[in-house]
């Protein structure tokens, strides 16, 4: 028998496995919820904890002149499990950080469920607790927990789509037509600089995948037909429509690859397909998330070349993302005002992306240990990539002017825009293009390393499994 706990945990995505985890390693006992396999959901398809539904990149690595990649570090810094458990399960993909889907979640669970301090149990929250709790349920919250959310704060709920990309069987890309580069042969954990499959289009190709696209029979949700989507995630047809050349600028840009079957010849379009497990059987379409019907998908996209006989593990799909007025309705610890025993983090609060997700999760899991410590415990500054997101989510970027204004709050991953402005060091000599912009990314990571080191907790007790 495990003790009782002090705190609940609703939800078992990225957000609500690191706030369990945090909370377990200060010493508390957590009861983690989890609906699913009692209950699924439109996107997920195991009973995994912290089980990946969109892409399996964790994006750019590179702390040095990423945000992203800043944000990393400092997750890694507090001991995520999150972190810890994708560095052990990386699979090649340049200078992201990629993991294998299945044996990242699970280690996830692995992790929860051998913890002494936490008890997980598998059943639908139906309504927000009396007692202290942390709400983690994703951008798929239920029905009647998000009608509870509702009635709480006041506000209707908000939603925009987020698409789903395909994934296809390695062994069916031809290879006489596909091969591996890095964009600029930008190495990965292997050092090779050739992590991706590329599948280049002359121009006529890429016109005539274009009007196939626009074309294509697509997935009609008349409900949420007012929904608007995620620019960080939009429908490659949806891409399209923006213009025939949106994706040549997009993910299908040719610069940095050489076709290695045609070295003098330079492709007018490129698709990528990055590798989604270890084995290495199994590539993603880069930024082909759709909500084209699953036929139109087939014969679409095996227009591309290279993919003329492409077998599909699972083709790309479309689901309804929720999630809360944060910056109204959180205070600076991501406290509801409205219910200060409640906690909410990850994409419920409107954030994008798997790391911004397990941020708020590793956060609010610490700002939790410490109240029922009764310590205090000062959010990150602004100019860490943690309190820039921060600052985002809870309203940092609202003046008193906006704070009546009809709402514009919408999700984003995190920036160096949401960061205070910095000055980059002055260099000798000659100013060159695009010298400034990466000393100014230079000077962005370097202030914030020094103030995170100054914020981080010293008593900290979190580690990574």
């Amino acid at each position: 028998m495990r003790p009782m706990a002090d705190i609940d945990v609703i939800g078992g995505g990225l957000a609500g496995s690191e706030a369990a985890w945090q909370l377990a390693q200060s010493g508390h006992h957590v009861r983690l919820h989890e609906m699913r396999p009692v209950r699924s959901t439109a996107a997920h398809k195991t009973d995994g904890l912290a089980e990946l539904v969109c892409s399996n990149s964790f994006r750019s690595d590179d702390a040095q002149n990423n945000a992203v990649g800043l944000l990393h570090a400092e997750l890694r810094d507090l001991g995520s499990l999150i972190m810890s458990c994708a560095d052990r399960h990386q699979v090649p993909a340049g200078g992201a950080l990629a993991v294998d889907r299945e044996g990242f979640s699970a280690s996830v669970t692995e992790a929860l469920h051998g913890h002494p301090n936490i008890t997980i149990t598998r059943e639908e929250v139906l309504a927000l607790p009396q007692t202290p709790a942390i709400v983690a349920t994703g951008p798929l919250t239920s029905d009647a927990l998000a009608a509870d959310i509702t009635r709480l704060t006041g506000t209707d709920r908000l939603a925009f789509f987020d698409a789903i990309a395909p994934i296809v069987y390695r062994e069916s890309v031809d290879m006489d037509i596909a091969w591996f580069q890095s964009r600029y042969d930008k190495p990965g954990p292997g050092g090779s600089g050739a992590d991706y499959l590329n599948c280049p289009m002359t121009k006529a190709e890429y016109d005539a995948f274009v009007d196939a696209l626009l074309e294509a029979e697509r997935v009609a949700f008349k409900e949420f037909e007012d929904t608007p989507y995620f620019d960080g995630c939009l429908p490659i047809e949806v891409m399209a429509e923006r213009g025939r050349e949106t994706l040549r600028y997009g993910p299908m840009k040719p610069i940095g690859l050489t076709n290695a079957h045609k070295p003098d010849e330079k492709a007018y379009a490129v698709v990528q397909l990055r590798q989604d497990n270890a084995l290495g059987t199994l590539y993603n379409m880069v930024g082909f998330q759709t909500k084209l019907r699953y036929g139109a998908q087939t014969d679409v996209f095996r227009l591309i070349p290279g993919l003329a006989e492409a077998e599909f593990a699972r083709l790309g799909g479309l689901h309804r993302n929720t999630y809360i007025d944060s910056p109204r309705l959180l205070d600076a610890t991501l406290r509801l005002r409205a219910a200060p025993n409640l906690r909410f983090a990850g994409q419920v609060t409107g954030c994008e992306g798997y790391v911004e997700a397990s941020s708020t999760g590793l956060l609010a899991g610490l700002f939790a240990a410490a109240e029922l410590d009764g310590r205090a415990m000062t959010p990150p500054p602004v100019t860490t990539a943690m309190g820039a997101l921060l600052g985002h989510i809870t309203g940092g970027h609202i003046s008193a002017e906006e704070e009546g204004s009809p709402r514009s709050y919408q999700p984003m991953n995190v920036n160096f825009g949401l960061f205070p402005p910095v000055e980059p060091a002055k260099r000798e000599g000659p100013a060159r293009r695009g010298d400034k912009k990466a000393r100014r990314k230079v000077a962005y990571t370097e202030r914030a390393r020094t103030d995170f080191a100054a914020w981080k907790p010293q008593d900290s007790r979190s580690k990574a499994a």
